[in-house]
């Protein structure tokens, strides 16, 4: 009997450190999470070898392979002439041309397209009928491309002059012969609102920290970038192209290359300039999207990393960094309900001493997770264009404390419909968010 009773206390015991284990690592996760990144984007800037980030060779023209510009267009009479048109006159490099997807446009589009066909011999276009979103138009002009490399180039998206001598110094060599594809560096160049400020940070926190530390650790990557990647297209063909029923299409085929043993490539040294939201309501559909699409990919995953966990180790690091996302998710939106409203019963009940004590543990925690989140995000602006951007470092605490807290929410709150799209109730068809003229930035 007294070993049972041993027993039965070991293993109570050992039940509730395993408890107490896993809470602490979800109350920790951010500020780990942050300290991850951080040393992460120091291991690629001072041990990672053979980055390319600096120096390039110029490619003379009879060299030069020939790469379809692929722009989906869905309504984008705002923009996507003045695209073109930079396309054609400022981009250095010769064999080249543009193609553009008009899915289901309404406005005047196609118009703008047909006039500039007269202009640019090199411009065709393909005309789709019924807009069945951004994935569905590029899987048809995959087809339709001469190139056997597309560049992804959103209607509104500016690549720097260089952009496609820069790209195909990733594709040159016998190393790159499995890379998939290689995605730029995104520079905001809508910075006129508070919520662009911001948005600047952000990015240069996402793609200055955390790309380089997904690529420092081995060679993985959560996501290409949609607005400026260039794909190998043989390897676009090799998983069936864009998945058509998912929320974001660029997260989808970023894992699915990898899942396949392909190498994504990320470069820092590569610049791309696109629009973000200026509304609070247009940045929460993007978060929405953007949640969904992670989510998405995770459940279509989960199953492979379960049963081939060896076969899967080289992505295993995004698995589990993705998994624990979305678990943090559901405890924050839980213990923050169960917070409030435990301090609220205390302060109607009188008893201001917890409330003071609960509110004090909370600012302790939230002064740690800042902390760690200000050496992500200083060390994102100082690697990231040279720290030419560190003068928004003035924006981190808004980026911290808001668009920190709007993840967890669009995660928790896009699971169900990320659930149906995997049981076969998904639809990628996109609307495309309202645009402003580049001129008027």
């Amino acid at each position: 009997m007294s070993s049972i009773f041993i027993d039965s206390i070991f293993k109570g015991s050992l039940i509730d450190t395993t408890i107490n284990i896993i809470l602490l690592i979800l109350c920790l996760y951010p500020v780990i999470g942050a300290f991850f990144w951080f040393t992460g984007s120091l291991s690629y800037r001072f041990l990672k070898t053979h980055k390319r980030d600096e120096g390039w060779e110029n490619i003379l023209p009879a060299d030069q392979p020939l790469i379809t510009i692929m722009i989906p267009a869905h309504n984008e009479e705002v923009m996507i002439e003045e695209t073109i048109t930079y396309l054609f006159n400022e981009i250095n490099y010769t064999n080249f041309e543009v193609l553009v997807a008009d899915d289901g446009s309404t406005d005047q589009t196609g118009a703008i397209l047909a006039r500039l066909r007269k202009q640019y011999p090199r411009l065709r276009t393909i005309k789709i009928l019924k807009n069945k979103g951004k994935a569905h138009a590029f899987n048809i002009g995959m087809y339709f491309a001469k190139g056997k490399y597309i560049l992804s180039n959103d209607a509104d998206t500016i690549p720097e002059p260089d952009a496609l001598m820069k790209y195909m110094n990733f594709f040159m060599h016998d190393r790159d012969m499995n890379t998939s594809a290689v995605t730029a560096n995104m520079d905001v160049q809508n910075r006129t609102k508070i919520l662009g400020k911001a948005q600047t940070v952000e990015f240069s926190s996402i793609v200055g920290v955390i790309k380089r530390s997904q690529t420092s650790i081995n060679d993985s990557m959560y996501a290409y970038s949609g607005a400026n990647t260039l794909y190998r297209k043989s390897f676009l063909i090799d998983v069936g192209g864009f998945r058509q029923n998912r929320a974001t299409e660029d997260i989808s085929i970023a894992w699915d290359h990898q899942m396949i043993g392909a190498i994504p490539r990320f470069t820092p040294n590569i610049v791309f300039h696109m629009n973000v939201p200026e509304s609070l309501k247009d940045l929460y559909h993007q978060r929405k999207r953007w949640a969904q699409g992670g989510t998405e990919v995770w459940l279509t995953n989960i199953k492979k990393f379960l049963l081939h966990p060896i076969k899967h180790r080289y992505q295993m690091s995004m698995f589990i960094d993705s998994t624990l996302s979305i678990i943090w998710s559901f405890f924050f939106m839980i213990t923050t309900a169960v917070f409030i409203i435990t301090m609220l019963v205390f302060l109607l009940t009188g008893n201001y001493e917890r409330v003071f004590h609960g509110i004090v543990m909370s600012f302790i925690f939230v002064t740690f997770e800042l902390l760690a989140g200000f050496l992500q995000l200083l060390a994102a602006l100082i690697l990231d264009h040279h720290a030419a951007k560190l003068k928004y470092l003035i924006f981190a605490p808004l980026y911290m404390l808001f668009f920190w807290m709007v993840n967890p929410v669009t995660v928790v709150m896009t699971f169900v419909p990320a659930l149906k799209t995997i049981f076969g109730f998904g639809s990628g068809t996109w609307i495309s968010p309202e645009r402003k003229s580049l001129q008027n930035k």
